[in-house]
This record gives C-alpha cells, sequence and structure tokens, in this order.
C-alpha cells in the first residue's frame, strides 16, 4: 500500500535529537558512540518499519544501542512516537536508502543486524534488491566486527532459502534457523513485529535464522 505523503512527519522528526537525517548520519560515521554518550555495543535494525521491534528491542537490551533505518519519514515518526512511549533513550533513528548505509558507519562499529521480513523481490532481475543478497552483505562486512549475527525473519520460502546460499557466499555461518519460529525453541526469546503478528494471527509461519560473520 502507497504511504500518503504527510507534510507534517518531518517536522516532528526532525524536533527531537532521537531523529538523524541522512546528512547528520553521515557526520557520524565512526563517531556513533560518542552520539549515545557510551562505548555498548551498537545493534542496527535495517527496515524498522513503525518501530514496535525497536522500542521493544532497546528496552529488551539496556545496555546496547540501536540504530534504525528506514527510508519514508512517514513510517519513521510512528517508530518515533513507538520510541517515545517506551522512554528507550538508547536509539537513534534514521531516514535513507539502505543500499547507501556503508556510508553512515565505519569499520567495526557494528556488532549486530536485525532484517525483519522484508521485500523478497521475487523476479530473477530484482534479486539483487533483497536486503541479505551478497550485494548487501558485502557492504555491511565493511563496518561489523568479526562474530556479529545478523538475525534474519521472514515470511517468504524462496528468499528464506535462498538466503542461505547468499550468507554462506559472503563468508558467514548459519548457526540457527527455523522454518517455524513461535514454535521452535527460540519463541520465547523472540521479540515479534507488527508484520509478525499479523502473520501468526492467519496462521502464516515465520522462519528465521542466525548468521555469524565468520
Amino acid at each position: 500500500m502507497r504511504l500518503r505523503k504527510k507534510w507534517w512527519a518531518r517536522p516532528e522528526l526532525e524536533a527531537s535529537p532521537t531523529f538523524k537525517s541522512l546528512d547528520e548520519a553521515k557526520e557520524l560515521q565512526g563517531r556513533w558512540n560518542e552520539e549515545f554518550k557510551n562505548n555498548n555495543d551498537i545493534y542496527l535494525e535495517l527496515g524498522c518499519g513503525r518501530g514496535g521491534f525497536t522500542a521493544k528491542t532497546a528496552l529488551k537490551y539496556p545496555n546496547k544501542n540501536i540504530v534504525a533505518i528506514d527510508l519514508k519519514d512517514e513510517i519513521l515518526v510512528m517508530t518515533l512516537r513507538n520510541i517515545n512511549e517506551a522512554e528507550a533513550t538508547n536509539v537513534r533513528i534514521a531516514a535513507m536508502n539502505i543500499a547507501g548505509i556503508a556510508e553512515i558507519f565505519d569499520e567495526n562499529e557494528i556488532s549486530r543486524i536485525y532484517i525483519n521480513f522484508c521485500n523478497p523481490w521475487p523476479k530473477d532481475r530484482h534479486k539483487k534488491r533483497r536486503l541479505t543478497h551478497t550485494r548487501f552483505l558485502t557492504e555491511y562486512k565493511k563496518f561489523i566486527k568479526k562474530g556479529t549475527e545478523i538475525h534474519f525473519k521472514s515470511d517468504d520460502l524462496e528468499l528464506f532459502e535462498e538466503s542461505f546460499e547468499y550468507f554462506e557466499e559472503s563468508g558467514f555461518e548459519i548457526l540457527y534457523k527455523t522454518y517455524d519460529l513461535h514454535n521452535s525453541e527460540y519463541a520465547e526469546e523472540n521479540i515479534m513485529t507488527e508484520y509478525e503478528s499479523k502473520f501468526k494471527e492467519k496462521g502464516i509461519k515465520s522462519k528465521f535464522l542466525i548468521a555469524k560473520l565468520k
């Protein structure tokens, strides 16, 4: 569904120190810990949607810093509201195209990546746009630490299974995978997204894996 432009969204975002414009995020490359005023590990969420997962993750890991990325102001303003409602102070959000993600982080700056229910791009000519494709994994390797885990969820079987090869080709080891997350041993650890809750209500199984950079 195409979102209508909400002209009030950007001013609301810019009024909060939690939000960083693309230019501000680029200026923080290599200095995100200064922004958070601590040396805690930084977790990155790619495609944060409305931010329910973001807020819950920030509360679950108060000694970690969270950077959440999405493209549309209309989405990020909902993320901001969820973060504010949760009173989570260990989060920053930025509006940008994920294709340029390596422009805002420096070597060894990120300790974990979350990718939740990204666009499966099923057509062959579009598969390079997948956030788990080797093209993107190569970019992530520019700024993640050795041993960094990528936590990936999907409702799309083809994307999920083809991602196994993407990770292995890119020097990642798949530590864990399940085709039925909510009935797995990882279920109690899992933090659900808004999409995930809807899928569960409809009986759609969520797939999940953890891949670690060797």
